[in-house]
C-alpha cells in the first residue's frame, strides 16, 4: 500500500455508545495507518439515521460497502479494508 489514504471508512455512532468505542479501537489498532480515512457520524444529528439505526449500532461502512456492525476484528478489518480498497 502507498502511503495515500484510499478508502474511506464511516462509521454510524452515537455519543456514550460502549459497542463503538470498542470497534473504533479495533479499526485503529489494525495496522492499516494512513489507508484510510475514518469519518463519525453521530445517527443522533440525523432523525432518518435515527430511525434507520437505533439501537442497532456501530455500523461500518468501508467505501460504501456495509462491513461490520456491533464487533469489529481488528484483522477482519484489515482483510476488508485491504479487499474492498483492491476491487474499487
Amino acid at each position: 500500500m502507498n502511503n495515500k489514504a484510499e478508502a474511506t471508512v464511516i462509521i454510524y455512532t452515537r455519543p456514550g455508545c460502549h459497542l463503538c468505542e470498542e470497534a473504533k479501537a479495533a479499526i485503529n489498532s489494525s495496522g492499516c495507518d494512513g489507508e484510510f480515512v475514518l469519518e463519525e457520524v453521530n445517527i443522533d444529528d440525523d432523525p432518518l439515521l435515527r430511525e434507520r439505526y437505533g439501537n442497532d449500532i456501530p455500523v461500518i461502512f468501508i467505501n460504501g460497502v456495509k462491513a461490520f456492525k456491533h464487533r469489529v476484528d481488528p484483522r477482519e478489518f484489515k482483510r476488508k479494508l485491504r479487499r474492498l480498497v483492491r476491487n474499487s
